[in-house]
């Protein structure tokens, strides 16, 4: 391959997006909906290619369905993407963006099989294409700083027999989505972008620039855009860990928590982050890929490592709170009913991911207590696969419940009227608020 190679027309170029989750299908269709350039007002002509390895996915897309409710149907329908499962279908691509997962494992390490698995698509795409133009690849999953250089790369290179910067250009633009929130959309968000050199970095910036309307932020290098969508997240989760242990503490004064927050918060540099739990495939697990990154390099993080331990156990301390609330008052705990309102790892989401959730259900489990889950939001076929006949889209009212935990604050459990709330469990019932959405003379425990 000759080593004059150019970067694809930006306008006219066929974009493969690999992964079809809450990352991927926003951002393949925010491509393809782009027919003018917000930065040169040219004309966009570019073919969007949806990969994803499930069929299921790919199927249910092609027929103008999402799951995951990030779209709606017309949208969906109009965006006029192709979606495939076929590894062919990606040869003639100029540009490939993996939005793959990146979860962690039982052992809280990271696992990249997911991103080596899709690295080595591309690059077995790369070496049976002979093309005129540079290829690009850029990731936008989440990993510790390095990784896209020392682990991706790497394989590309290996499997094609291709030259970064010479033959392929690589970068780096961390995702910002956040599953359920109709405001801050992926093209209000600002892009942080990067590359393997100064031609990719221009190329990419320009790229993202030509749709995402809130603008783009030239990171210094691929690590430093790695680095910044790790600590985004580990910033939240520390300052949740700061007030979930402030709970904890002021429970035990016997002060409420939501009352001295709402007190704390009329000072204009004090920041509202609210007690709960913390679960998702985010903030609770971008931490461990940045402590993982920490450890090889012999350094043992304290800080992060301490509101990770205090946010998993979040669950448990739920969990205890309420039998110990049930005892006092003589209520029988063993086989008594409890009702979870929630089981997404956050509001207004259909994401059961890594949900915390699951944490309160297991624990009451271990107390011989009966749990269920009412979740308006979740896909319930899929849900119950996870808990067997155990999660509803509508409250069971075949079952008195002993108690109910407000686990997420979906809208449709803010709209409840005063008598919803008081109807939940038994007349002497416990109602435990995670969230403060219950009004207070019914809410027997609150965060």
């Amino acid at each position: 391959m000759k080593s004059e190679l150019k970067l694809p027309d930006i306008s006219e170029c066929e974009v493969a997006v690999l992964g079809l989750g809450y990352v991927g299908l926003p951002l393949a269709v925010g491509i393809s909906r782009c027919k003018i350039c917000n930065l040169t007002n040219n004309i966009i002509n570019r073919k969007v290619i949806g990969f994803d390895i499930s069929i299921d996915r790919v199927n249910e897309l092609s027929r103008g369905f999402d799951r995951t409710k990030e779209l709606s149907d017309t949208n969906l329908n109009e965006s006029g993407i192709f979606f495939t499962n076929n590894f062919d279908d990606l040869k003639k691509s100029d540009v490939f963006i993996v939005t793959v997962p990146t979860p962690i494992d039982e052992m809280k390490v990271p696992d990249l099989e997911p991103l080596k698995r899709a690295t080595e698509i591309i690059a077995e795409t790369l070496k049976k294409v002979t093309k005129s133009i540079k290829p690009l690849i850029i990731y936008e999953s989440t990993v510790y700083p390095g990784a896209t250089e020392e682990i991706c790369i790497p394989i590309i290179e290996k499997i094609s027999g291709l030259k970064l910067n010479e033959h392929f250009c690589c970068g780096f633009s961390p995702e910002r989505i956040n599953p359920g929130d109709k405001e801050h959309t992926l093209d209000k968000i600002i892009k942080v972008t990067s590359g393997s050199n100064k031609e990719s970095l221009e190329w990419i910036d320009n790229f993202y620039g030509s749709f995402i309307s809130a603008g783009t932020h030239k990171a210094a290098s691929i690590k430093v855009a790695e680095a910044a969508k790790i600590i985004e997240n580990t910033q939240r989760d520390l300052n949740i860990a700061l007030v979930n242990e402030l709970a904890i503490l002021f429970k035990k004064m016997q002060i409420d928590t939501l009352d001295v927050l709402k007190a704390a918060e009329t000072k204009w540099n004090f920041l509202p982050f609210k007690p709960g739990l913390v679960g998702g495939h985010c903030i609770g697990v971008d931490p461990y890929y940045l402590t993982y990154k920490a450890k090889k390099i012999n350094y043992s993080p304290q800080i992060v490592l301490a509101g990770r331990a205090i946010n998993d156990h979040m669950g448990k301390w739920v969990v205890d709170q309420l039998i110990l609330c049930m005892a006092k008052r003589g209520l029988i705990i063993a086989n008594s009913k409890v009702l979870i309102l929630g089981l997404s790892f956050k509001e207004n989401c259909t994401d059961i991911r890594n949900t915390k959730v699951e944490d309160i259900f297991e624990f009451l489990t271990e107390y011989n207590v009966d749990p269920y889950i009412y979740d308006p939001c979740v896909d319930i076929n899929h849900a119950n696969k996870k808990f067997p006949q155990k999660v509803f889209s509508e409250i069971p009212s075949e079952h008195k419940f002993t108690a109910a935990i407000i686990a997420v604050a979906h809208n449709q459990f803010k709209s409840f009227t005063y008598k919803q709330w008081n109807s939940l469990t038994k007349e002497e019932g416990i109602i435990f608020d995670l969230k403060g959405i219950v009004p207070r003379e019914l809410a027997d425990i609150r965060m």
